[in-house]
Protein backbone atom coordinates (compact mmCIF):
# COMPACT_ATOMS: atom_id res chain seq x y z
CA UNK A 1 0.00 0.00 0.00
CA UNK A 2 3.04 2.30 0.15
CA UNK A 3 4.69 1.68 -2.66
CA UNK A 4 5.55 4.24 -5.30
CA UNK A 5 4.11 5.48 -8.92
CA UNK A 6 6.07 3.40 -11.36
CA UNK A 7 5.73 4.14 -15.39
CA UNK A 8 4.78 1.48 -17.32
CA UNK A 9 4.49 2.30 -20.83
CA UNK A 10 4.85 6.24 -20.62
CA UNK A 11 1.66 5.94 -18.67
CA UNK A 12 1.92 6.61 -15.14
CA UNK A 13 0.76 3.40 -12.77
CA UNK A 14 -1.06 5.07 -9.68
CA UNK A 15 -1.40 2.77 -6.64
CA UNK A 16 -4.29 2.78 -4.24
CA UNK A 17 -2.45 4.57 -1.89
CA UNK A 18 0.91 5.96 -1.51
CA UNK A 19 1.94 6.92 2.42
CA UNK A 20 5.79 7.85 1.59
CA UNK A 21 4.72 10.91 -0.62
CA UNK A 22 3.37 12.27 2.36
CA UNK A 23 6.20 12.17 4.70
CA UNK A 24 8.43 13.49 1.30
CA UNK A 25 5.79 16.88 0.94
CA UNK A 26 6.44 17.15 4.56
CA UNK A 27 10.08 16.18 5.51
CA UNK A 28 11.80 19.13 6.97
CA UNK A 29 9.03 19.63 9.36
CA UNK A 30 8.38 15.84 10.65
CA UNK A 31 12.45 15.44 11.06
CA UNK A 32 12.23 18.55 13.09
CA UNK A 33 9.29 16.96 15.55
CA UNK A 34 11.30 13.75 15.27
CA UNK A 35 14.29 15.82 16.47
CA UNK A 36 12.24 17.71 19.16
CA UNK A 37 11.30 14.85 20.77
CA UNK A 38 14.18 12.75 21.01
CA UNK A 39 16.18 15.98 22.29
CA UNK A 40 13.04 16.58 25.27
CA UNK A 41 14.12 13.50 26.83
CA UNK A 42 10.26 12.80 27.54
CA UNK A 43 9.03 10.05 25.10
CA UNK A 44 5.18 9.17 27.16
CA UNK A 45 2.02 11.75 27.83
CA UNK A 46 4.41 14.92 28.05
CA UNK A 47 4.02 18.21 25.98
CA UNK A 48 3.80 17.05 22.50
CA UNK A 49 0.24 15.09 23.28
CA UNK A 50 -1.18 17.52 25.82
CA UNK A 51 -0.41 20.47 22.70
CA UNK A 52 -1.92 17.96 19.92
CA UNK A 53 -4.92 17.28 22.03
CA UNK A 54 -5.67 21.15 22.27
CA UNK A 55 -5.22 22.06 18.64
CA UNK A 56 -7.54 18.71 17.77
CA UNK A 57 -10.01 19.74 20.14
CA UNK A 58 -9.98 23.12 18.98
CA UNK A 59 -9.99 21.80 15.26
CA UNK A 60 -12.85 19.53 15.77
CA UNK A 61 -15.12 22.70 17.40
CA UNK A 62 -14.91 20.76 21.11
CA UNK A 63 -13.73 21.61 24.60
CA UNK A 64 -11.77 18.32 24.96
CA UNK A 65 -9.39 15.63 23.51
CA UNK A 66 -7.72 12.95 24.74
CA UNK A 67 -5.25 10.94 22.93
CA UNK A 68 -5.21 7.02 22.89
CA UNK A 69 -3.97 4.27 21.90
CA UNK A 70 -5.76 3.41 18.46
CA UNK A 71 -9.11 3.67 17.70
CA UNK A 72 -10.64 1.12 18.41
CA UNK A 73 -9.87 1.68 22.17
CA UNK A 74 -10.99 5.18 21.88
CA UNK A 75 -14.54 4.16 20.96
CA UNK A 76 -14.61 1.30 23.73
CA UNK A 77 -13.07 3.48 26.69
CA UNK A 78 -15.73 5.89 26.05
CA UNK A 79 -18.19 2.86 26.37
CA UNK A 80 -17.14 1.86 29.42
CA UNK A 81 -16.57 5.06 31.07
CA UNK A 82 -20.30 5.48 30.39
CA UNK A 83 -20.63 2.36 32.46
CA UNK A 84 -21.76 0.13 29.37
CA UNK A 85 -21.00 -3.33 29.54
CA UNK A 86 -22.87 -6.67 30.29
CA UNK A 87 -26.34 -7.08 29.70
CA UNK A 88 -26.52 -3.78 27.54
CA UNK A 89 -27.30 -3.34 23.83
CA UNK A 90 -25.70 -1.04 21.40
CA UNK A 91 -26.69 -0.25 18.20
CA UNK A 92 -24.20 -0.01 15.35
CA UNK A 93 -24.06 -0.18 11.10
CA UNK A 94 -24.56 -3.40 9.80
CA UNK A 95 -22.08 -1.83 7.22
CA UNK A 96 -19.38 -1.05 8.68
CA UNK A 97 -15.43 -2.18 9.49
CA UNK A 98 -15.62 -4.94 12.36
CA UNK A 99 -13.82 -2.63 14.75
CA UNK A 100 -17.19 -0.98 15.63
CA UNK A 101 -18.42 -3.85 16.96
CA UNK A 102 -15.63 -4.98 18.49
CA UNK A 103 -15.56 -1.65 20.81
CA UNK A 104 -19.18 -2.86 21.78
CA UNK A 105 -18.03 -6.77 22.42
CA UNK A 106 -14.73 -5.71 24.52
CA UNK A 107 -16.99 -3.86 27.33
CA UNK A 108 -19.21 -6.99 27.35
CA UNK A 109 -22.28 -5.38 25.82
CA UNK A 110 -24.05 -6.58 22.54
CA UNK A 111 -24.28 -5.44 18.96
CA UNK A 112 -27.04 -4.40 17.48
CA UNK A 113 -26.85 -4.17 13.99
CA UNK A 114 -28.87 -1.70 11.67
CA UNK A 115 -28.99 -1.57 7.88
CA UNK A 116 -27.57 1.24 6.25
CA UNK A 117 -29.20 3.68 3.43
CA UNK A 118 -29.01 2.16 -0.13
CA UNK A 119 -27.35 5.74 -1.34
CA UNK A 120 -25.07 6.61 1.31
CA UNK A 121 -23.47 3.52 2.96
CA UNK A 122 -24.30 4.74 6.13
CA UNK A 123 -27.01 3.64 9.39
CA UNK A 124 -30.47 4.52 8.06
CA UNK A 125 -31.91 6.54 10.99
CA UNK A 126 -35.28 5.42 10.05
CA UNK A 127 -34.83 1.30 10.90
CA UNK A 128 -32.97 2.87 14.61
CA UNK A 129 -35.91 2.74 16.38
CA UNK A 130 -37.17 -0.78 15.79
CA UNK A 131 -33.90 -2.06 17.00
CA UNK A 132 -34.39 -0.22 20.84
CA UNK A 133 -34.70 -2.23 23.45
CA UNK A 134 -34.94 -2.14 26.93
CA UNK A 135 -31.28 -2.79 27.70
CA UNK A 136 -30.42 -0.71 24.36
CA UNK A 137 -27.72 1.98 26.11
CA UNK A 138 -26.68 4.13 23.36
CA UNK A 139 -25.70 4.54 19.31
CA UNK A 140 -22.43 4.05 17.19
CA UNK A 141 -23.07 6.04 14.05
CA UNK A 142 -20.42 5.27 11.67
CA UNK A 143 -19.18 8.38 8.86
CA UNK A 144 -18.29 5.65 6.60
CA UNK A 145 -15.81 6.42 3.66
CA UNK A 146 -15.22 9.92 5.15
CA UNK A 147 -19.50 10.75 4.65
CA UNK A 148 -21.50 12.05 7.96
CA UNK A 149 -24.30 9.84 9.43
CA UNK A 150 -27.46 12.07 9.31
CA UNK A 151 -26.87 13.22 12.80
CA UNK A 152 -30.02 15.12 13.51
CA UNK A 153 -32.27 12.37 12.99
CA UNK A 154 -30.00 10.20 15.23
CA UNK A 155 -29.74 12.19 17.74
CA UNK A 156 -33.54 12.80 17.89
CA UNK A 157 -34.28 9.21 18.36
CA UNK A 158 -31.13 9.05 21.59
CA UNK A 159 -32.98 11.93 22.91
CA UNK A 160 -36.54 10.42 22.65
CA UNK A 161 -35.13 6.91 24.31
CA UNK A 162 -32.52 8.52 26.62
CA UNK A 163 -29.00 6.94 24.75
CA UNK A 164 -26.05 8.17 24.51
CA UNK A 165 -24.45 8.49 20.67
CA UNK A 166 -21.00 7.72 20.27
CA UNK A 167 -19.40 9.05 16.36
CA UNK A 168 -17.14 6.69 15.21
CA UNK A 169 -14.79 8.97 13.29
CA UNK A 170 -12.19 7.15 12.30
CA UNK A 171 -12.82 7.81 8.62
CA UNK A 172 -14.14 11.13 9.29
CA UNK A 173 -10.94 13.72 10.23
CA UNK A 174 -12.30 17.24 8.63
CA UNK A 175 -15.97 15.98 7.48
CA UNK A 176 -18.98 18.71 8.49
CA UNK A 177 -22.51 17.52 8.46
CA UNK A 178 -24.22 21.31 8.28
CA UNK A 179 -21.21 23.19 8.98
CA UNK A 180 -20.09 21.76 11.61
CA UNK A 181 -17.05 19.29 12.36
CA UNK A 182 -17.63 15.24 12.96
CA UNK A 183 -15.88 14.85 16.29
CA UNK A 184 -18.30 17.30 17.57
CA UNK A 185 -21.63 15.68 16.36
CA UNK A 186 -22.56 14.02 19.15
CA UNK A 187 -21.53 13.13 23.09
CA UNK A 188 -18.41 12.22 22.29
CA UNK A 189 -16.47 10.90 18.88
CA UNK A 190 -13.58 8.55 18.55
CA UNK A 191 -10.98 8.47 16.07
CA UNK A 192 -8.04 6.76 14.45
CA UNK A 193 -4.57 8.20 13.17
CA UNK A 194 -3.86 4.68 11.59
CA UNK A 195 -1.46 5.72 8.88
CA UNK A 196 -4.01 5.61 5.59
CA UNK A 197 -6.14 7.97 7.38
CA UNK A 198 -6.58 11.70 5.96
CA UNK A 199 -4.92 12.40 9.39
CA UNK A 200 -2.42 9.52 10.23
CA UNK A 201 0.24 9.04 12.46
CA UNK A 202 3.41 7.00 11.44
CA UNK A 203 2.16 4.26 13.57
CA UNK A 204 -1.05 3.49 15.35
CA UNK A 205 -2.85 6.45 17.75
CA UNK A 206 -6.01 7.67 17.70
CA UNK A 207 -8.25 10.32 20.34
CA UNK A 208 -11.49 10.67 22.04
CA UNK A 209 -13.10 14.14 21.35
CA UNK A 210 -15.63 15.33 23.58
CA UNK A 211 -17.62 18.20 24.98
CA UNK A 212 -18.14 16.67 28.37
CA UNK A 213 -15.92 17.47 31.07
CA UNK A 214 -15.96 14.59 33.18
CA UNK A 215 -16.11 12.02 30.43
CA UNK A 216 -12.60 13.26 29.15
CA UNK A 217 -11.38 13.42 32.65
CA UNK A 218 -12.64 9.60 33.11
CA UNK A 219 -11.20 8.79 29.73
CA UNK A 220 -7.78 10.13 30.87
CA UNK A 221 -8.21 7.98 34.13
CA UNK A 222 -8.94 5.25 31.93
CA UNK A 223 -5.81 5.32 29.16
CA UNK A 224 -3.36 5.52 32.16
CA UNK A 225 -3.91 2.10 33.94
CA UNK A 226 -6.82 4.39 35.93
CA UNK A 227 -4.89 6.57 37.59
CA UNK A 228 -3.65 10.31 37.31
CA UNK A 229 -1.23 10.13 40.28
CA UNK A 230 2.12 7.60 40.01
CA UNK A 231 1.26 4.55 41.71
CA UNK A 232 -2.58 5.92 42.84
CA UNK A 233 -4.88 3.75 40.94
CA UNK A 234 -8.65 4.58 41.21
CA UNK A 235 -9.73 2.58 38.53
CA UNK A 236 -9.06 -1.00 36.64
CA UNK A 237 -7.47 0.98 33.97
CA UNK A 238 -5.68 0.05 30.33
CA UNK A 239 -2.44 1.16 28.79
CA UNK A 240 -3.49 3.09 25.77
CA UNK A 241 -1.87 6.62 25.68
CA UNK A 242 -1.05 8.39 22.33
CA UNK A 243 2.88 8.55 21.61
CA UNK A 244 4.83 10.97 21.94
CA UNK A 245 6.42 10.66 18.96
CA UNK A 246 3.04 10.10 16.89
CA UNK A 247 1.47 13.22 18.52
CA UNK A 248 4.08 15.35 17.07
CA UNK A 249 3.73 14.46 13.71
CA UNK A 250 0.25 14.30 14.16
CA UNK A 251 0.40 18.43 14.68
CA UNK A 252 2.59 18.45 11.72
CA UNK A 253 -0.22 17.37 9.48
CA UNK A 254 -2.73 18.56 10.96
CA UNK A 255 -1.65 21.44 9.89
CA UNK A 256 -2.20 20.70 6.56
CA UNK A 257 -5.36 19.03 7.09
CA UNK A 258 -7.70 20.52 5.36
CA UNK A 259 -5.17 21.69 2.41
CA UNK A 260 -5.13 17.86 1.94
CA UNK A 261 -8.99 17.34 2.26
CA UNK A 262 -9.46 20.22 -0.68
CA UNK A 263 -7.28 17.88 -2.89
CA UNK A 264 -9.20 14.70 -2.08
CA UNK A 265 -12.24 16.98 -2.72
CA UNK A 266 -10.36 17.80 -6.20
CA UNK A 267 -10.17 14.18 -7.12
CA UNK A 268 -13.55 13.09 -6.11
CA UNK A 269 -14.87 15.65 -8.32
CA UNK A 270 -12.83 14.76 -10.95
CA UNK A 271 -14.70 11.24 -10.54
CA UNK A 272 -18.21 12.06 -10.64
CA UNK A 273 -17.02 14.33 -13.68
CA UNK A 274 -15.17 11.77 -15.83
CA UNK A 275 -16.82 7.99 -14.74
CA UNK A 276 -19.29 6.60 -17.00
CA UNK A 277 -22.53 7.11 -14.58
CA UNK A 278 -24.76 6.18 -17.85
CA UNK A 279 -23.28 2.69 -17.80
CA UNK A 280 -25.84 0.74 -15.13
CA UNK A 281 -23.25 -1.86 -14.11
CA UNK A 282 -21.48 1.11 -12.09
CA UNK A 283 -23.17 3.62 -9.15
CA UNK A 284 -21.17 6.64 -8.56
CA UNK A 285 -21.23 8.04 -4.53
CA UNK A 286 -24.23 10.47 -3.54
CA UNK A 287 -23.57 12.95 -1.40
CA UNK A 288 -26.57 14.85 0.16
CA UNK A 289 -26.57 18.39 0.37
CA UNK A 290 -25.86 18.89 4.24
CA UNK A 291 -23.07 16.03 4.58
CA UNK A 292 -19.40 17.54 3.83
CA UNK A 293 -17.50 14.77 2.79
CA UNK A 294 -13.57 14.43 3.48
CA UNK A 295 -13.10 11.77 0.73
CA UNK A 296 -11.09 9.48 3.04
CA UNK A 297 -12.32 6.28 0.37
CA UNK A 298 -14.01 7.41 -3.33
CA UNK A 299 -16.41 4.11 -2.89
CA UNK A 300 -18.57 2.97 -6.13
CA UNK A 301 -20.38 -0.11 -6.91
CA UNK A 302 -20.90 -2.67 -9.47
CA UNK A 303 -22.53 -6.58 -9.57
CA UNK A 304 -18.96 -6.80 -11.60
CA UNK A 305 -16.85 -5.29 -8.95
CA UNK A 306 -14.28 -8.55 -9.43
CA UNK A 307 -13.99 -7.95 -13.25
CA UNK A 308 -13.71 -4.03 -12.79
CA UNK A 309 -11.04 -4.74 -10.15
CA UNK A 310 -9.10 -6.81 -13.06
CA UNK A 311 -9.71 -4.60 -15.69
CA UNK A 312 -8.01 -1.88 -13.54
CA UNK A 313 -5.42 -3.66 -12.70
CA UNK A 314 -4.57 -4.81 -15.65
CA UNK A 315 -4.36 -0.55 -16.44
CA UNK A 316 -1.89 -0.07 -13.40
CA UNK A 317 -4.74 1.54 -11.25
CA UNK A 318 -4.93 0.26 -8.06
CA UNK A 319 -7.76 -0.63 -5.73
CA UNK A 320 -8.92 -1.86 -2.69
CA UNK A 321 -11.95 -3.33 -1.07
CA UNK A 322 -13.71 -1.47 1.88
CA UNK A 323 -15.09 -4.05 3.25
CA UNK A 324 -15.41 -7.39 1.72
CA UNK A 325 -16.96 -9.32 4.58
CA UNK A 326 -19.49 -7.32 6.52
CA UNK A 327 -19.30 -7.94 10.22
CA UNK A 328 -22.20 -10.34 11.10
CA UNK A 329 -20.56 -12.85 8.59
CA UNK A 330 -17.02 -13.00 10.14
CA UNK A 331 -16.36 -16.02 12.66
CA UNK A 332 -16.02 -14.08 15.27
CA UNK A 333 -19.31 -12.65 15.64
CA UNK A 334 -20.73 -16.46 14.90
CA UNK A 335 -22.34 -17.00 18.39
CA UNK A 336 -24.53 -13.82 17.65
CA UNK A 337 -26.81 -16.16 15.29
CA UNK A 338 -26.99 -13.75 12.12
CA UNK A 339 -26.78 -15.67 9.20
CA UNK A 340 -26.66 -15.32 5.52
CA UNK A 341 -29.20 -13.22 4.50
CA UNK A 342 -29.78 -11.68 7.91
CA UNK A 343 -28.53 -8.26 6.75
CA UNK A 344 -28.83 -8.17 3.04
CA UNK A 345 -28.44 -4.43 2.13
CA UNK A 346 -24.76 -4.86 3.96
CA UNK A 347 -23.84 -8.65 2.30
CA UNK A 348 -24.94 -6.68 -1.03
CA UNK A 349 -23.18 -3.87 -1.10
CA UNK A 350 -20.13 -6.04 0.77
CA UNK A 351 -20.27 -8.01 -2.68
CA UNK A 352 -20.12 -4.79 -4.61
CA UNK A 353 -18.04 -1.96 -3.31
CA UNK A 354 -15.08 -1.14 -4.86
CA UNK A 355 -12.45 1.77 -3.48
CA UNK A 356 -10.55 3.88 -6.06
CA UNK A 357 -6.95 5.28 -5.90
CA UNK A 358 -7.53 8.49 -3.02
CA UNK A 359 -4.83 10.59 -1.68
CA UNK A 360 -3.84 14.29 -1.98
CA UNK A 361 -0.32 13.57 -3.21
CA UNK A 362 -2.48 11.99 -6.25
CA UNK A 363 -2.28 14.46 -9.83
CA UNK A 364 -5.00 14.76 -11.64
CA UNK A 365 -3.21 14.27 -14.43
CA UNK A 366 -1.74 10.96 -13.81
CA UNK A 367 -5.16 9.84 -13.03
CA UNK A 368 -6.48 10.86 -15.97
CA UNK A 369 -3.78 9.87 -18.15
CA UNK A 370 -4.27 5.98 -16.62
CA UNK A 371 -7.88 5.87 -16.41
CA UNK A 372 -8.29 8.28 -20.27
CA UNK A 373 -5.65 7.31 -21.66
CA UNK A 374 -5.90 3.84 -22.48
CA UNK A 375 -8.94 1.94 -23.23
CA UNK A 376 -11.30 2.92 -20.52
CA UNK A 377 -11.32 0.36 -18.15
CA UNK A 378 -15.08 1.10 -17.36
CA UNK A 379 -16.09 1.17 -20.55
CA UNK A 380 -15.36 -2.77 -20.86
CA UNK A 381 -18.59 -4.81 -21.72
CA UNK A 382 -19.19 -6.96 -19.40
CA UNK A 383 -21.62 -8.92 -20.58
CA UNK A 384 -20.79 -12.67 -20.18
CA UNK A 385 -17.73 -12.42 -18.72
CA UNK A 386 -16.14 -13.84 -15.46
Amino acid sequence: MAQQEEKTDNVPAIPFLNLKAAYMELKKELDEAYERVMTSGWYVLGAEVAAFEAEFADYCGVGHCVGVGNGLEALTLVLRAWGIGAGDEVIVPSNTYIATWLAVSHTGAVPVPVEPCGSTYNIDPSRIEAAITHRTKAIVPVHLYGQPADMDAILCIADKYGLKVLEDAAQAHGSTYRGKRAGGLGHAAGFSFYPGKNLGAFGDGGAVTTDDRELADKIRLLRNYGSSVKYVNNATGFNSRLDEMQAAFLRVRLKRLDAWNGKRQLLAAWYLRNLPISLPQVALPAVPDWAGHCWHLFVIRTADRDILQRELAANNIGTLIHYPIPPHLQQAYAPLGHGSSSFPIAEKMAGEVLSLPMWPQLSLGALAGSILGRTNPFNVNYKGRS
